[in-house]
Parts: structure tokens; sequence; C-alpha cells
């Protein structure tokens, strides 16, 4: 927490703060290589050889695995109505929703997940942003979002739960959601990372954002995320808005 480093004096907090851009871009360039060459033609395939509806049960079924994460997250900040209603909605769709494959949670008008992760616990903490880094093959964070998605690794119960091979299914569906997302929004993803004229600005003007919008101002958010990608945790970079397995990315 103490490596989080500060903006010096004068800087607005509306700027991006990234002392480490020249390292960033070149991990920036090596980020979009690996998706121009392996990614992108592998999220196509993956989701021109899939239904749609199948799409949608392995995107619902891994984001119920991640949800005891959440559960452990919003304790740790104090947010006891929000760990409560997770885990109203992880014992239902877990159980009526068949290993969450299916969503009664929201038929039932449950409130929508809280999709909290320990970047977000760190915020509430009190730990300072730092400074905007590009992680290999993960893509835009910050120095407290990157270390949050280290502890995150970590945080959800079903990885001691389980026994070998079973605490891996969580791991193979969010793979398996990632890539489709890379698949299905594929034009919007490719605008950002090839068609910009600044391709690094683009992306981190866009993550920032997003990600301010979210812990300062609630769960919702508009921006897709360019590297939510298959080699992520289930909380990638850009965790899109209400936790919706659909919306493609967040941090």
């Amino acid at each position: 927490m103490a490596a989080c480093a500060a903006p010096g004096p004068g800087h607005s907090p509306e700027d991006p703060f990234d002392p480490y851009e020249k390292t960033n871009r070149k991990i920036h360039e090596f980020n979009r290589s690996v998706d121009r060459a392996v990614i992108r033609p592998a999220g196509r395939g993956y989701s021109n050889f899939l239904p749609d509806d199948i799409e949608t049960l392995i995107g619902r079924f891994a984001f119920n695995l991640s949800l005891p994460g959440s559960i452990v997250n919003n304790i740790l900040q104090g947010n006891g109505r929000g760990a409560t209603e997770d885990t109203y909605r992880f014992v239902v769709n877990t159980t009526m929703g068949l290993g969450g494959f299916f969503d009664p949670a929201s038929e039932l008008g449950m409130p929508e997940p809280t999709d909290a992760d320990f970047g977000e616990t760190l915020y509430a903490w009190g730990v300072r942003e730092g400074g905007y880094v590009e992680l290999p093959l993960l893509g835009p964070s910050t120095e407290r979002a990157a270390w949050g998605k280290v502890v995150d690794i970590f945080t959800n119960p079903l990885t001691y739960a389980l026994e070998s091979p079973e605490n891996y299914y969580g791991t193979v569906a969010s793979v398996s959601s990632r890539l489709s997302d890379r698949g299905r929004f594929s034009d919007t993803i490719d605008s950002i990372l090839y068609d910009s004229a600044d391709s690094y600005a683009q992306a981190r003007s866009l993550y920032l954002q997003n990600r301010r919008f979210k812990l300062g101002q609630g769960r919702e958010g508009s921006y897709l995320d360019p590297y939510d990608s298959p080699y992520g945790t289930a909380e990638d970079p850009y965790d899109l808005p209400t936790g919706s397995y659909e919306d493609p990315y967040d941090e």
C-alpha cells in the first residue's frame, strides 16, 4: 500500500497520473501484438463456434462462481447490505439456477450484484489510487487496482472449499467467458485498439473514467474494456457495471 505513489503538487485529480508512461507504452504495444496475433482471432473463432445461448450460460456460471469473492470484499469494506444481497443471490442462483447457469435471482427481482473487488476495498480503506500502469496481458490498471488483483486471487472461498480439479472450474469458465466477450464485442474493442490515433491514451482514459466512476458514484459504467482478456482473474481490468455477465469489462 505504501508503494502507491501520489501526484505532485498542482496535479489535477481529473488528469491521468502516469509516471510510468514510457514503460506502459511498451507494454501496451506488447499487449496489442498478442491481441492481434492470438486473442482476437481466438475470440472470434470461439464466439462463432459456440451458440449464443451456450455463451450466455457459461458467462452466468463464471460470474456466479466469482460472487463469494465479492461477498468477502463487501465484508472487508463494512458493507453488510451488499454482502447479504450477494449471498442471497449466490444461494438462489446456485440452487434454483443449477449452479449459476440460470439467473432466477434477477427474475425474482433481487438487487443487482455488487461485483466488489479488493481494489475497491483498498479504496474504501483510504489507499491512494497511485500511478496508472498497464499490465502485461491484463491491460489498464492503477497501482492500487493492481495490488487488488493480486489479493483477489486468494479472496474467493471456493478456492479453498472445493477439491481439485473442481476448484479450477471458475477459472476455466472465466477464461471461456472473457474469450467469448472478445469475440462478441470485437468491433468496439478493435475501434479502441486499432482505429484510434493514440490507442494507449484512449484505453487509459476509458479505463480511468470507468474505474473512478464506479468507485465514486456507484456501480454503473458505460465503457468497454479493450483488455478484458482470458488471461485475467474473474475480476479483470475493466469490470463493467452492474456485474451482469453480459457487460464485457471492468477492472
